[in-house]
């Protein structure tokens, strides 16, 4: 099969077979293309004729489309959609996926489209999930699982599970409860097979099952399941009864959404936006960010103009200073980088104080190989010595400073449930330049005798 590939001209035939009604054509050309694919294609496309192309196409293919549309092309077409189509949609989708639409309608419009949704059962399981947070594993989670109750035999599980079956895309699991709805365990497929159909379900099933609960962080649901390699993963509430399963689909845009986030607050981005969102929406997202920096730049001036007798005498201290203010920047990023990257990963262990003497003996050596080289540097080009040792010895000063404050202020962070990704971006770096410069100058003040 041919990878997909979204092009201009692909783009441009068909707006042209819209906007010639040519139902035939377009049916014939996207008719076989993966609804990922046409959603692709869609995102491209002006609000009425993606709304054109949704209506056209077999309503099982452009329910799953409805899904990877990107979300304010998502709200426009179904703007243009009636209550009845709107549910008719939904019938077609996993419950998790519905109800994620559902929760981006106005809120007078979400009763009248699940009053719609002919499926009662559907409907029932769709509402049992709009009660839970998006932010938890319980907003994550779709309804559709196979389970059999463990005082049934192997006859009965069969049959039942051919019946639950028929409402599940993909069966990845089968779980085992109790009379109270309350998870035991999991079925192994071969032991259902390899087993007289007389045996009870108790005496074959695996106790052992990862679960997570419904009010659980997808952070850590993704964690888990990346960690034990879980293609699913069963949820259930307060009590231990099963309630939903999370698929692995759903955890990768957990990842994705967490990576993207991240690193848009590592750049100095507080808020989630897009390339092609509003001006408006993107400079509320940078501006915060870009006042800190302006900011840490005019503490950093202030600062140098307690110094201004050195600049007379010493001229070469000045050329430094960019250098200087740089080499705290990067050591403090690179230093937070990895912290935050080991929370992230679950791979911090051990005190806070461990944690700082390996950064810092980390930031001592670094600083110790990269001051020599810049005493030599320096020396060579401005045949002062003590002025080079001064610079050197300065420079050794504000890296293990910034490695330490790269290195403890994500760790803070975590400590107090503040997101740490927050430390590898500008306010890192603006508070190392302005630690960076003070010891920059201080130091150099102390050993010229100035």
């Amino acid at each position: 099969m041919t990878p997909f590939k979204l092009t201009d001209e692909l783009v441009s035939e068909i707006e042209q077979l819209i906007e010639q009604n040519n139902d035939a054509e377009l049916n014939a050309m996207l008719g076989t293309v993966h609804y990922a694919d046409v959603a692709e294609i869609i995102n491209e496309l002006d609000k009425e004729q993606a709304t054109y192309l949704i209506k056209l196409l077999d309503s099982d293919k452009t329910s799953d489309v409805l899904t990877e549309l990107d979300e304010d092309v998502r709200e426009a077409i179904l703007s243009n959609l009636s209550t009845k189509e709107i549910a008719g949609e939904l019938e077609e989708l996993d419950t998790d996926d519905a109800a994620d639409i559902i929760g981006e309608l106005p809120k007078e419009q979400i009763q009248d489209v699940i009053s719609k949704i002919e499926d009662r059962e559907h409907a029932k399981d769709i509402v049992d999930l709009l009660r839970y947070a998006e932010d938890s594993a319980g907003g994550l989670m779709a309804k559709e699982l196979v389970k059999v109750n463990e005082n049934w035999n192997v006859l009965t599980c069969v049959k039942e599970m051919r019946t639950q079956a028929e409402n599940v895309t993909r069966v990845h699991s089968i779980y085992v409860v109790d009379d109270e709805d309350k998870l035991k365990g999991r079925l192994s497929l071969k032991d259902l097979l390899t087993t007289s159909t007389k045996t009870h379900i108790k005496d074959v099933f695996i106790k052992n099952v990862d679960s997570v609960n419904v009010n659980e962080d997808p952070e850590e649901v993704a964690r888990i399941m990346s960690k034990y390699d879980l293609e699913a993963i069963p949820v259930v509430d307060e009590i231990g009864r099963l309630v939903g399963r999370i698929t692995i689909d759903d955890i990768v845009d957990v990842i994705k959404e967490e990576a993207e986030r991240d690193y848009q607050m590592a750049a100095g981005i507080s808020q989630d936006v897009e390339a092609d969102d509003s001006i408006w929406d993107l400079t509320r997202a940078r501006l915060p960010w870009l006042i800190l920096g302006l900011f840490g730049g005019a503490a950093a001036a202030v600062i140098m103009g307690g110094f201004e007798e050195m600049f007379r005498e010493y001229t070469v201290l000045f050329l430094f200073t960019p250098l200087i203010a740089a080499m705290a920047g990067n050591v403090g990023v690179q230093s937070s980088a990895i912290i935050v990257q080991g929370l992230a990963n679950d791979d911090i262990k051990g005190s806070i104080s461990n944690r700082l003497i390996k950064e810092m003996l980390l930031a001592l050596l670094n600083g110790f190989i990269l001051s020599c080289l810049l005493l030599i540097f320096t020396w060579i080009w401005k045949g002062d010595f003590p002025t080079s040792l001064a610079i050197s010895i300065s420079l050794i000063a504000v890296i293990v400073v910034a490695g330490f404050i790269g290195t403890f202020v994500p760790l803070f962070l975590d400590k107090r449930g503040i997101d740490p990704a927050i430390a590898t971006g500008p306010f890192i770096t603006t508070s190392n330049d302005i630690f960076g410069i003070l010891i920059y100058f201080s130091i150099a003040k102390l050993i010229l005798g100035i």
